[in-house]
């Protein structure tokens, strides 16, 4: 378990690596499950995403450069109408 931890290198990563195995909803099944897991005759099976740990934490690195990059490329004007653009967009956001 050490090794795949410190292959997680951001928070992001770290929580998809981190996931709480699911539960049965249904109460019966629960407390069965339950019962197992208290009397070893079950072991909890950490889910598997399907996606390696090291391609996520470098997908976010990338992710997190983007935004940086798009507004270096862009004019003041045009961030100035961006900025306008998004602001709309969240004051006409319908509230919950």
């Amino acid at each position: 378990m050490a090794q795949f931890a410190l292959t997680c290198l951001t928070a992001h990563a770290r929580m998809i690596c981190m996931k709480k195995p699911k539960r049965p909803r249904d109460a019966n099944q629960l407390a069965k499950a339950i019962v197992d897991l208290s009397t070893s005759e079950a072991e909890e099976k950490p889910e598997d995403s399907g996606k390696d740990p090291n391609a996520v934490a470098l997908g976010r690195k990338g992710g997190l450069k983007g935004g940086r990059a798009r507004a270096d490329k862009m004019t003041a004007e045009e961030r100035s109408k961006a900025a306008s653009k998004a602001a709309k967009a969240r004051w006409n956001r319908a509230k919950n």
